[in-house]
């Protein structure tokens, strides 16, 4: 269960999701009981009558940043850029950030690169893996070229022509209908198939819905390199839970309901506060917590979230909550009805 090969299946093509469903809440749903091992199809609006009042639902309410860059270098080879960090307009050098580069040839330490309106980057160090660190200039800011040009970070398994992300349809698509708290990279997707309507069913089912933030971070992109998963290591990410959401979390476990994660982020946070404290308590901190077979949960009762890519981290955490064989049931099964995987895809509820 520790061999990266576990977490290995073949996907046809044409179940990756290229676009979402046509409303939020229409996506597919896959209920998996773990103690029963059984399996039931749904829509994701069914929701409300597969769980219990006294649910308590946690989501992740960050906001994905537009923060891919087009631009070029100072010989006119074209570039792309993923700019990873996002700190306040006041923090010391907030305009010198690590990005990831996309080129042809990696440019070189001190030369230029040059982005829309008008804004100069400068390089500033190198790293491993295509990280590069860049001062940006100009008379706009880089949180404002990033407001105004930037397109979404879209998966690369999602293919657009011209600037992926850029389009209406994915600035408004890849973010959930709760999210407030910019900082991420890539979506909470678990979450994107909520809606407005659906959280107020849920409400009158005497389900509750909770907020905690993590900014998802650039390792959500990066491949596991290793044969032993247990030794894959995650970057770290930031998290937010505050009085409120401690508070119907520790009330929700004393009642002896369910807390249910919404994304495998959720997990992450809860798990990590509880490991820390004994105790979910308001708190600020980051991350970089590696879930795999035999980790004990002692939050999350339930999780609601998408289907991963093979080999992938997040496979291994859904794998340590169900179990990886009834996993692998899961998606095959999920293959054969022709449910839709990846970010813009179908859900599965592990109760």
């Amino acid at each position: 269960m520790f061999n990266i090969e576990d977490y290995n299946y073949n996907l046809p093509e044409e179940l990756i999701a290229q676009t979402p469903a046509s409303s939020r809440d229409r996506s597919l749903l896959l209920v998996v009981e773990r103690f029963q091992k059984s399996f039931s199809d749904h829509y994701f609006f069914d929701l409300p009558g597969l769980l219990e009042p006294g649910d308590l639902l946690v989501v992740n309410n960050t906001r994905v940043i537009p923060a891919k860059l087009f631009g070029r270098k100072e010989s006119g080879g074209k570039i792309e850029i993923l700019v990873l960090e996002h700190p306040h307009s006041d923090a010391p050098r907030a305009n010198t950030r690590w990005c990831l580069l996309k080129s042809s040839k990696r440019p070189k330490k001190g030369s230029r690169l040059f982005f829309e309106c008008n804004v100069l980057g400068i390089v500033e160090d190198l790293g491993d893996n295509g990280f590069i660190q860049i001062t940006f200039q100009g008379m706009s800011s880089v949180d404002s070229l990033l407001k105004n040009k930037g397109c979404m970070p879209l998966p690369a398994y999602i293919k657009r022509d011209g600037r992926a992300g850029h389009s209406r349809m994915d600035r408004e698509r890849y973010q959930t209908v709760f999210s407030c708290k910019g900082g991420a990279v890539a979506a909470p997707t678990a979450g994107l198939h909520f809606t407005k309507e659906l959280i107020e069913k849920l409400n009158q089912a005497g389900v509750s819905l909770v907020e905690l933030t993590l900014n998802v971070g650039h390792g959500t992109f990066q491949p596991v390199r290793v044969k032993d998963i247990r030794n894959h290591k995650l970057g770290e990410e930031t998290y937010i839970i505050d009085q409120d959401t401690a508070d119907a979390i520790n009330s929700t476990k004393k009642e002896g309901k369910r807390v249910i994660a919404v994304g495998t982020t959720v997990v992450r946070a809860l798990e990590t506060v509880m490991g820390e404290k004994g105790k979910i308590a308001p708190n600020r901190g980051k991350t970089d917590l590696l879930i795999t077979p035999g980790f004990r949960f002692k939050v999350v009762d339930g999780l609601i979230t998408n289907f991963h890519l093979p080999k992938s981290s997040l496979l291994f955490l859904v794998s340590a909550f169900a179990g990886l064989e009834l996993i692998r049931k899961a998606y095959h099964r999920a293959i054969g009805k022709r449910y839709r995987f990846y970010s813009y895809g179908d859900a599965m509820l592990i109760i």
